[in-house]
């Protein structure tokens, strides 16, 4: 502070200097033209010359106001009688005077202006220079690393002091470390230990800054999330003027675009290659289902002859019946991936009719018995005659599929039930699938109906699946405009899985 007191001082006696100066060159020049018997009005045009060259070359108003006054007197002294008085014998003088003075005067601040208007534009195209240079930098910049080293560059530069960023990983937590400007050539990394703190505190921030013991930290905002900080030293952050500090938010604000375009384009990439490989596995999934499609047939059909051929109490009938149950589950497998590949692509169609709802049960029904004989399904469904629009097969495949799950986890003596009930309040066919085995974990129930997820708690001897059925379900369901969920059984082990459909065709479906 004494540092800043001593410059304003030394400013202020050079422009003390500078004003006696000009003013005692006129007061000469008018001497000289008085002697050589010019008029008084060249005088007076000196003095205005040397009031505006004050106004021009010292900072301020301050100086162009007191020498316009300070010209009045000294013509008034040394050029009008009685001289080297202040007194005025003729009364005309007195309105060259306020001329003079009032000359003087708007001279002086049309100076002082136009001077402070282009200081103005002067720091404007310094600013503009200096988010111009950095927003260059930063579009050249490829990774992280490059765009905070250009910041704390150019911000050095700008507030010439040793600017820091502290950057917050993708899920929002703080780095170990900050990188902090110390030369053109140096920019080093300084561990941190109190990042979480750091970024708790950029959160509660109800300033544009936050105060530290060693830096001003300004928070970096992206579009969505705070993507670090740019730290400025404390002497310097307190110094600063409102311009710097415009010029600091402005920089900043280069720094968060830059920030938010570089992660836009790697989730870009990212979903670009997930799409690439999603539609890999989905070719290579749909050719190994079609060709394993037509050897499985011909292995059920073949298990089939060999069961007609043979005794039940023949060992060749329960090796061959052992086959058919395998193949036909790996056929349901098959199935299973060939939907997936459709529902991936779109080409999954789902043409709606007004459908019998015990007929798709007793489909769906009839096809888990043969396969797996030993289970008993209860059914329950409405007296009347319920239809319901749905595409039948899509349908079938959902409760196949629901009741192939309950049986994998259900022993061969356990209850397994499915039911229909017509909703006429929501106007919706509700359907339920109940079994009795060892419920559905909580670690699992949330992920259950996620593509390739399986269930930790099957029993020993069930099939493992690849966590497809149950995905199916849910897409063909709301394929249908329903919606499907899962829970466990409250009052006994179980679990219990409900879907919806609608009883009227929707609107926009008919008009399609």
């Amino acid at each position: 502070m004494s540092e800043k007191k001593n410059s304003s001082l030394r400013t202020m006696m050079k422009c003390a200097a500078l004003m006696i100066l000009l003013l005692a060159g006129a007061s000469m020049i008018g001497y000289l033209f008085d002697w050589t018997g010019f008029s008084e009005t060249n005088t007076v045009i000196t003095y205005l010359l040397a009031v505006h060259m004050i106004a021009w070359l010292t900072d301020g108003f301050l100086w162009g106001i007191l020498s316009s006054l300070v010209a009045t007197f000294l013509f008034n002294y040394f050029f009008t009688e009685p001289y080297l008085t202040f007194s005025v014998n003729d009364p005309s003088y007195i309105i060259t005077f306020v001329i003079m003075t009032v000359v003087a005067l708007i001279t002086s601040t049309i100076a002082s202006h136009a001077k402070k208007s282009a200081l103005v534009a002067r720091r404007k195209e310094a600013e503009t220079m200096a988010v111009y240079n950095l927003t260059n930098h930063l579009t050249d910049a490829d990774n992280i690393r490059d765009i905070v080293g250009f910041a704390i560059s150019e911000i050095s530069e700008c507030l010439d002091c040793q600017a820091a960023c502290l950057c917050f990983k993708e899920n929002g937590t703080p780095e170990n470390f900050f990188l902090q400007h110390r030369s053109d050539r140096q920019q080093i990394r300084r561990e941190i230990e109190d990042g979480e703190e750091i970024r708790y505190r950029m959160e509660q921030l109800k300033t544009g800054y936050d105060i530290g013991t060693e830096f001003y930290d300004w928070p970096i905002y992206g579009h969505e999330k705070s993507l670090g900080v740019i730290r400025i030293p404390v002497e310097t952050a307190q110094v600063m003027s409102a311009a710097k500090i415009r010029l600091l938010r402005s920089m900043i604000e280069s720094v968060a675009l830059a920030m938010d375009r570089l992660y836009a384009s790697e989730q870009r990439n990212r979903s670009r290659e997930e799409t690439v490989q999603e539609r890999y596995r989905g070719n290579l999934l749909r050719a190994i289902s079609h060709d394993l499609r037509t050897p499985l047939s011909g292995i059920m059909g073949t298990s089939e002859m060999i069961m007609d051929m043979s005794s039940p109490d023949d060992p060749r009938y329960d090796l061959a019946s052992a086959i058919h149950k395998d193949a036909d589950w790996l056929h349901s497998l098959v199935e299973n991936i060939l939907s997936l590949t459709r529902l991936q692509e779109g080409r999954l169609i789902v043409n709606k009719q007004p459908e019998a709802v015990e007929e798709v049960l007793a489909g769906a029904i009839d096809r888990i018995s043969k396969q797996w004989p030993a289970y008993e399904i209860n059914v329950s469904i409405p007296d009347e005659l319920l239809m319901i629009p749905m595409d039948a097969k899509l349908i079938r495949q959902v409760l196949i599929n629901l009741l192939d799950n309950a049986i994998k986890h259900t022993q061969p003596d356990g209850e397994i039930s499915i039911s229909v009930v017509k909703d006429e309040k929501t106007e919706f066919g509700i359907f339920k699938v109940i079994d009795s085995g060892s419920g559905i974990s909580k670690e699992d129930l949330p992920h259950i109906f996620q593509m390739f997820y399986t269930s930790r708690t099957q029993i020993s001897d069930a099939k493992h699946g690849i966590g497809l059925g149950l995905a199916i379900c849910d897409a063909i369901v709301k394929a249908h405009g329903g919606d499907i969920k899962a829970k466990n059984r409250i009052n006994r082990t179980g679990a219990e899985f409900t879907f919806t459909l609608p009883l009227e065709v929707q609107m926009h479906e008919q008009l399609s």
